[in-house]
Order: C-alpha cells, then structure tokens, then sequence
C-alpha cells in the first residue's frame, strides 16, 4: 500500500512552490522595469524629435498628423493639458485648445441655420475663414477639427461626431446636446447624397413602422434638426445642415 507524502513532503512541496512563484515575481518585475526605462528612453527621443521639427510640426498638417499617431503608440498625449512641455516646446496644447473655442463659436453662429448639424467638411471650411489667411495663422486639417472636438467632449455630450456607417461618405459633427438614436444616425446616414426624405422613403428602405418613424421624426423637429416642407405631394422633412454640406461639396461658399 502507497504511503502518503506526509506532513514533510507537503511542506517541502509548499516552499518550492513559493520559491517558483517568488521567482516568477522578480522576473515580472525585471520585465516591467525594463519596458519603463524602454517607454522613458522612447519619451526622450519623442521630446529631442518634437524640439527638433518644433516649425514642421506647427505648419505642416500632414506631419503633425503622424506626429500625433506617433505619440499615440506610447500613451502620450500632447493635448492632455495647455501647460508644460508640450505647450512650451510646440504650443500644441494652446493650439487645440484655440481650434476647440473657434468650433464652439461656428458651430454656435450657424446653429441657428443648421439645426445644431454641421458637415465636417463646411465645419473646417469655416473654421479656416474664421482664422484667416496671415502668415501667423497655422493651417487646419479635418484630423485637427476631430482631435479638437474629442477635447470638447469632454465638458460634456454637446459635441459628437457622425461616422458613415460603410466608411464611405460625409462625415457630420452634431453640436447640439443629446444624444442621436440608431434610429436617427440610419437616416442620417441614407442621406449622403440628398438632404431630404419622407416617411414614405423611410418605411419602403427601413421597413420600420408608423410608430417607430413617428418617434425619430418628432425628435427631430423637435430638435431642429430637420425642416418640415408641407408643399408637396408627400410631406418632406429637410436637414438644413446636409443642405448646406452638399453646397460645399459642390464646391460653392458658404
């Protein structure tokens, strides 16, 4: 018959299992010290870089775009606050912070236009009318308004921005506060290249019911968000800021 191991082997037992899972310890450890001083050494090259192309960074929207993403990879964010090293070294923290005040101050002046539903697109033409064309005044791209608009998020749910779900076509910034449904992001998004519908359109693509139109509808108007039309055949419910979007698109001022 097999003895068992006794009140000996089970303590003998128990001390290489500490033993394994001390040294296990001290290897992670090692492993995260290694991985900080990598991540430090990666933070000091990132500021000797940013010092190094301060000037490419402020005017050229293409590399301040990598720069950025390049930044990201190691969890550092340049817009994190308007003070210390970024901001002295670069004046990316001011400059964003600038960008965000001058969306607020469009999206604000065109609300009453738009309903609080602005084009990406008619939202950065804007903002570069708004900032002018002096030597001094940096250029803007659309990752600069996204980046801008993803700190204004967090004052609250004013901001928010409208991607197409397929990828493809307008890109919309809703400024107003609240929340848009599935619902409504679905007809927003049927709209790329019109900015009108009817409940007759919506229930022969959607296959949605009365109720439910009745519902995304009532939002909407009661928003702003849409126009209704009563001279027509059907009733129609325009998007004044998808109107003005599909001008921009086709080239016209705004």
């Amino acid at each position: 018959m097999r003895r068992g191991v006794g009140i000996g082997g089970i303590n003998q037992q128990l001390l290489e299992k500490a033993k394994f899972s001390e040294k296990g310890s001290e290897l992670a450890r090692d492993h995260l010290e290694k991985l900080a001083k990598q991540f430090e050494t990666f933070r000091d090259n990132l500021e000797k870089f940013a010092e190094k192309h301060r000037n490419e960074i402020k005017k050229d929207l293409k590399f301040r775009q990598q720069f950025q993403d390049m930044c990201a990879t190691v969890g550092v964010d340049p817009l994190a606050s308007s003070k210390g090293f970024w901001s002295q070294v670069l004046g990316v923290g001011d400059f964003y912070y600038e960008l965000a005040v001058q969306i607020v101050e469009v999206c604000v002046a065109t609300s009453a236009q738009n309903g609080g539903l602005i084009s990406l697109d008619e939202l950065l033409l804007r903002v570069r009318k708004a900032r002018g064309k002096s030597k001094s005044a940096q250029d803007v791209s659309t990752d600069d308004i996204l980046r801008a608009i993803k700190k204004l998020r967090a004052l609250g749910d004013g901001f928010a921005v409208i991607e197409p779900t397929n990828g493809q076509g307008r890109v919309l910034i809703q400024c107003i506060p609240g929340e848009l449904s599935m619902d409504h992001t679905a007809i927003l998004n049927s709209l790329q290249t019109r900015s009108s519908f009817t409940k007759e359109q919506l229930r022969d693509q959607f296959k949605w019911s009365d109720d439910r139109i009745e519902a995304a509808i009532d939002f909407m108007v009661k928003e702003g968000l849409v126009w209704i039309d009563n001279n027509g055949r059907y009733t129609e419910y325009y998007f004044p800021g998808l109107f003005t979007a599909q001008r921009v698109t086709n080239g016209e001022s705004v």
